[in-house]
């Protein structure tokens, strides 16, 4: 019995979810059924403006050519009508003569004659007959004013609903990822001329290959594209891909998304080192500021005394993963930190090849600091820019600014603005290590160098000449190989 009752229950519940379904279904049709009416009342007044503004087209075309062969009318008529009147008068005045003269020669008077005849003569000199053109000014001819519709009339015989586009192809050869910028670029398998703009939508992910389903970063949308290419500008590649597809619209409808392809982004990401850094600066991960009571050395050996062992170097941060082979590991000890003047923090990650590109940021009260790069070996002493295991801009904006590139303790002055974003190109191979200014890309100065071993960023902070702290905190940018 009880066993039944379960039975019984379960088909219960089996009923109740299907009804609810079914429910849900019928809601949906009836839903449905009001989008059908509301939709097709919408494309049916869509379609009856298009109809009367084309209407209204042909109509003003109507009149407009009916007014010009109105006009060429009035001006043809006003010149033959002209050129009639003087006809007129010019026969009316040679009848005259003709008259003058018949009765002239029939005249038996042969002492008026000479004086008569020369006045005959005189008058047939004159006479407008004589001066004017038998030629009419203007044709009768008005096939220029003729038309021909037969090829608008096939074209609006033509006329149909708008196709939906076609998939846009994106074109990998053409296609640039470079300097935290991709550049996309698609082409249509068929010439469209109804296409109004494209969408593009591109997320980033961890996954070589096609997009997976599911995916933990939302696709980010750009509308209203109108040319088959476009660039993203001031990417963070801090993931290995990105995701891209396109689609294309007309005025009624989108198509579907092209076939989505997957761009490899390599991106150079680096934190600050802390057990580089010099016991006066506050060293976080992304930012580096300066400490007058050396508060980051007490703070590491409080951490240890308390047996909590983890320091601030990134490579044992909780949200890393499987760390980079070119990512130091906590190379420097406490005697290799850098101390007396050299107010210096490295980065976490070697640069031994390729290109690569970061941007640094710093707060408007930083009165003194320096950004660049610097050999592995630069020594605990040595300060940035002074020694030929370094390359930096310095910057010094204690009592008058001075903006300064530094190599081998030689210094250039820079005849430009402070900018307050400053990005670093390194292309390892070829000895260039420039700098840029980070917000119009304005190149600031470029190093030539062979460099001869693997390089690390390097911040300098150093501490105001004053009685006001200096600050500077950097964000490093994110780096494309």
């Amino acid at each position: 019995m009880e066993d039944q009752k379960e039975a019984l229950r379960k088909i219960i519940t089996t009923l109740a979810v299907k009804n609810e379904e079914i429910q849900s279904f019928i809601y949906s049709l009836k839903q449905m059924l009001l989008n059908v009416e509301a939709n097709s009342a919408k494309v049916q007044e869509d379609l009856e403006a298009e109809f009367q503004s084309l209407f209204s087209l042909l109509e003003e075309l109507k009149e407009g050519m009916l007014m010009k062969i109105k006009q060429d009318r009035a001006s043809r008529t006003y010149e033959l009508q002209n050129q009639l009147a003087a006809c007129t008068r010019a026969l009316e005045s040679s009848e005259e003569l003709l008259e003058t003269a018949n009765q002239t020669l029939l005249a038996t008077d042969s002492k008026d004659f000479p004086q008569a005849a020369k006045q005959i003569k005189d008058g047939v000199t004159m006479a407008p007959a004589f001066r004017l053109s038998l030629k009419a000014k203007v044709s009768d001819n008005m096939s220029h004013l003729m038309v021909d519709f037969a090829q608008e009339r096939r074209m609006l015989q033509a006329l149909t609903f708008l196709p939906v586009p076609s998939a846009p192809v994106i074109d990998l050869t053409e296609s640039l990822v470079a300097d935290n910028c991709v550049t996309l670029v698609w082409r249509m398998p068929d010439e469209d001329n109804k296409i109004d703009h494209f969408v593009l939508e591109y997320r980033r992910t961890n996954f070589e290959g096609p997009p997976r389903l599911k995916e933990d970063q939302p696709w980010m949308v750009i509308e209203g594209i109108r040319q088959t290419e476009y660039t993203l500008t001031g990417l963070k590649f801090d993931m290995k891909y990105m995701n891209f597809r396109v689609k294309a619209c007309n005025k009624a409808v989108s198509g579907e998304f092209s076939e989505p392809v997957t761009l490899e982004t390599p991106a150079f990401m680096f934190r600050l080192d802390a057990s580089t850094s010099h016991q006066n600066l506050r060293v976080d991960d992304l930012s580096v500021e300066w400490d007058a009571m050396g508060g980051k050395v007490q703070d590491i050996k409080a951490r240890e005394k308390d047996g909590k062992g983890r320091t601030a170097s990134p490579v044992n941060s909780p949200a890393r993963g499987t760390p980079s082979p070119k990512r130091m590991p906590s190379g420097r000890g406490g005697r290799d930190r850098f101390t007396a003047e050299s107010y210096t923090v490295l980065g976490d990650t070697l640069i031994d090849g390729g290109e690569h590109y970061w941007e640094v940021r710093y707060e408007p009260d930083s009165k003194a600091f320096g950004v660049g790069v610097a050999y592995r070996s630069l020594g605990r002493f040595e300060q940035l820019g002074k020694t030929a295991a370094s390359w930096c801009l310095h910057v010094n904006n204690w009592l008058q600014v001075s903006f300064t590139a530094k190599h081998a303790n030689k210094a250039k002055m820079l005849d430009a603005p402070v900018p307050d974003c400053l990005g670093v190109h390194c292309d390892f191979h070829q000895g260039l290590l420039s700098f840029y200014n980070g917000r119009t890309k304005q190149l600031l100065h470029t190093f030539k160098a062979k460099f001869t071993q693997p390089l690390l960023p390097a911040f300098t902070v150093r501490p105001c000449q004053g009685p006001r702290e200096g600050r500077s905190g950097w964000r490093e940018g994110w780096l494309s190989c």
